[in-house]
């Protein structure tokens, strides 16, 4: 069975789009008079490399680049237009010295694309040949001068035309794309974070200077209004679209689903309202206000689905590292460990109520169950249940190590074809890590791994630390 598409959120904060990269082509004034049309020639094979990639990005093409000028003035129209990232190919020989400014005073995240036009030496070369095709050294260059520098930076060599080459620029793409939605993003949080809960906390100017995201505080009285304020055919919608969507379960009563859909539609006005991509409820935040009848479960699992970061317990954090999952692998799952089961070397993984259902298996329906829920003292939370799909699987947890300085804890493995588990009312799967539950835990616990993690299907190691050159994070693979 297909995992139904939820409606497309009309919020900007969250939408997923191709990455939008400038291609920065850098030559010299030095050949013209050896080669003349030189200029034309190469800026024709920097269009053909943008347009072989044309599957990975949207890619603005500058004019070729010879002189520091023509580079500070590239670099500004990158900058201006908004584009996530510059590729820096050398059309000829560039000299570091007229770029070196442009690239080291930018915020844009940089990959040096170490290629040439012709993938082979032949006998056939004459001199032109051998000036088209001497892109390495100018490249050497400019690393030097980035390293001299301080700045981050990507390397990618390799033949413009090979799929592993496309490849490689479509992870370092997506992780310059997650960097600039980070640096933009809002995470609202509804009431306080939970008391006690150490591992969550974090300096929330620390957190925008390093990274981006700004904590967005939203009373819960906003959401009681709002949800007050909803027009019924709002209500009256979404309720149908579950009704064609999930295997609902015929002990909800309509006052249930009403107020469940109230609070969905509420949370998700508020976010559009207020520029936020990611949020984060606690449940004794929404319980003591009073107003309340029940918790927003099944109101996370479909944001998340919509593509919005989400994470239980006010932590902004998980909700950050949520949110830069749906950026840079697609469809960010928040989930934490809840048991380990040493007989198939798995842990397993769930949550109060809360799952991106994008992650459920294909073979089974995705319900909307009617769930009883001690935590938080109020009514049943109508609830969305799935197990988790199985395969390979990714986990990632981002740490405050105090200060600037943050970590990300990575773990690759698979999510088993594990037996039901009946009394479970909530998104649940087995995740046994690749390197073994004692191998795995034991290097966990030592970086300092939280209990809130991202989840996201297929082994995404490799675009995780990407993302962690380009912006500082220590990167801990376990």
């Amino acid at each position: 069975m297909p995992v139904p598409t939820p409606p497309v959120s009309e919020n900007p904060a969250v939408r997923t789009r191709l990455p939008r990269i400038g291609l920065l082509g850098v030559m010299q004034p030095l050949y013209d008079a050896m080669i003349p049309g030189i200029t034309e020639h190469q800026a024709a094979y920097a269009e053909r490399v943008a347009a072989e990639l044309s599957g990975v990005a949207e890619w603005t093409v500058s004019r070729p680049v010879r002189g520091r000028q023509d580079a500070e003035r590239a670099m500004r129209d990158f900058e201006t237009e908004g584009l996530d990232g510059v590729l820096v190919v050398m059309l000829t020989y560039g000299p570091s010295l007229r770029v070196t400014r442009a690239l080291t005073e930018s915020r844009l995240p940089v990959a040096l694309a170490n290629i040439q036009p012709d993938p082979a030496v032949t006998a056939e070369w004459d001199m032109d040949d051998m000036t088209y095709n001497q892109g390495i050294h100018g490249a050497q260059d400019t690393a030097n001068a980035l390293v001299r520098a301080g700045t981050r930076f990507e390397v990618i060599t390799g033949e413009w035309q090979d799929p592993h080459f496309a490849e490689q620029v479509d992870r370092w793409a997506r992780a310059a794309r997650t960097v600039s939605s980070l640096r933009r993003l809002r995470v609202g949080v509804f009431g306080y974070p939970m008391n006690g809960m150490g591992d969550a906390r974090v300096d929330e100017t620390a957190l925008l200077r390093a990274l981006g995201p700004e904590v967005h505080v939203i009373a819960p009285g906003a959401l009681h209004r709002t949800m007050a304020d909803l027009p019924e055919q709002a209500v009256r919608d979404l309720i149908s679209w579950e009704d064609g969507t999930f295997d609902v379960d015929e002990k909800l009563s309509e006052e249930e689903r009403e107020d469940h859909a109230r609070m969905q539609l509420g949370i998700e006005r508020l976010l559009e309202d207020s520029g936020c991509g990611a949020y984060s409820t606690h449940f004794d935040a929404i319980a003591e206000d009073g107003r309340f009848a029940r918790l927003p479960m099944a109101a996370a699992s479909t944001l998340m689905a919509q593509g919005y970061g989400f994470a239980g317990e006010g932590d902004v954090l998980a909700a950050s590292v949520v949110y830069a999952g749906h950026q840079l692998a697609g469809d960010g799952h928040f989930t934490e460990m809840y048991a380990m089961d040493f007989p198939s070397d798995s842990i397993l993984m769930s949550h109060m109520g809360e799952g991106n259902w994008r992650l459920a298996r294909e073979d089974e329906p995705v319900r909307l169950i009617k769930r009883p829920l001690g935590i938080g003292g109020l009514d049943d939370p109508p609830t969305i249940l799935f197990r988790y799909r199985t395969g390979a699987a990714t986990l990632a947890s981002l740490v405050a190590l105090g200060g600037e300085r943050f970590r990300l804890v990575v773990a690759e493995g698979e999510v088993l074809d594990a037996p039901e588990l009946p009394a479970l009312e909530m998104p649940y799967g087995q995740f046994r890590p690749s390197s073994g539950v004692r191998g795995c835990m034991d290097a966990w616990l030592r970086a300092g791994g939280t209990h809130h993690m991202v989840m996201n299907t297929g082994h995404r190691a490799r675009d995780w630390r990407v993302l962690c050159e380009l912006t500082g994070i220590e990167y801990v693979p376990v």
